[in-house]
């Protein structure tokens, strides 16, 4: 499938908004990555919550945290044979090999709060109409003309029977307009009100404030997504040099990026 008629995201479209140039370098040019410890912790911390949530979180604690260690582990590893190297690695510390190591450290602590903080508040899981309940939930829909897919970290009930989005956050940067596609592409598949939103943020281990959707519509959320569209398919891809260079996993292979230096 080609770049022009596949599916859009909100990552994909967040990205080329931030960037066009790296997202042509990226999901063009398909040029490769440097990796960075900050994207496996958020993997494997929401593959731990996303085991402990299907147990009934029956799932002891010492297992949750065991599974963040082990897909932690196993993608670190994989990264590793690819880029050995870990100066070449994007880091938030002092170096990548740093990074790695103290990741793996503040993965464990976040899993086991979120089993705490979980079994302690017991958000109320939505089941879908089909039965599996509502965890790392696929959807795609058409919105603005344009097919979009993605997935949902967690549907909560409401007290007054409304859906709450909610997405898993081991880093500091929340996107509302995530909250508010995930809002559309659930009434628009299944047709159950959704009002808020928010983020577990697993720095603090507990929840942000919630955040208003009722005012969100189909059309001014399709409205993002069609613009993205349309640069991509007229082959518009501007580049916007500058502080967010630094966390560029392609930036090595931007020539924008290099004069900066």
């Amino acid at each position: 499938m080609s770049i022009e008629t596949q599916p859009r995201s909100v990552s994909q479209t967040e990205q080329y908004e931030k960037c066009g140039w790296r997202y042509y370098l990226q999901r063009v040019e398909r040029v490769t990555p440097r990796p960075a410890a900050w994207s496996h912790h958020g993997v494997a911390f929401h593959t731990a919550a996303e085991d402990f949530e299907t147990s009934g979180r029956t799932m002891p604690v010492e297992a949750v945290v065991q599974r963040f260690s082990d897909t932690y582990a196993d993608l670190v590893n994989q990264s590793l044979n690819k880029e050995p190297n870990t100066d070449r690695w994007l880091a938030a510390g002092p170096s990548g090999a740093e990074d790695i190591e103290a990741r793996y450290r503040v993965g464990q602590e976040q899993s086991a709060r979120y089993v705490e903080w979980a079994k302690e508040h017991q958000p109320a899981i939505w089941t879908t109409p089909a039965g599996p309940p509502a965890l790392e939930l696929g959807f795609e829909v058409e919105l603005g003309g344009v097919k979009v897919r993605g997935f949902i970290d967690q549907l909560v009930v409401e007290p007054d029977d409304t859906l709450r989005v909610r997405d898993l956050k081991t880093g500091t940067t929340k996107s509302r307009f995530q909250l508010e596609t995930y809002k559309v592409a659930v009434e628009q598949a299944y047709n159950v009100p959704v009002n808020r939103g928010d983020w577990y943020l697993a720095k603090s281990g507990g929840l942000s404030r919630p955040v208003a959707l009722d005012r969100v519509t189909e059309e001014g959320v399709g409205e993002r997504f069609a613009l993205m569209d349309a640069g991509v398919k007229r082959g518009d891809f501007p580049a916007k040099p500058g502080f967010l260079c630094r966390f560029c996993d392609v930036s090595h292979a931007c020539t924008f990026s290099k004069k900066l230096k």
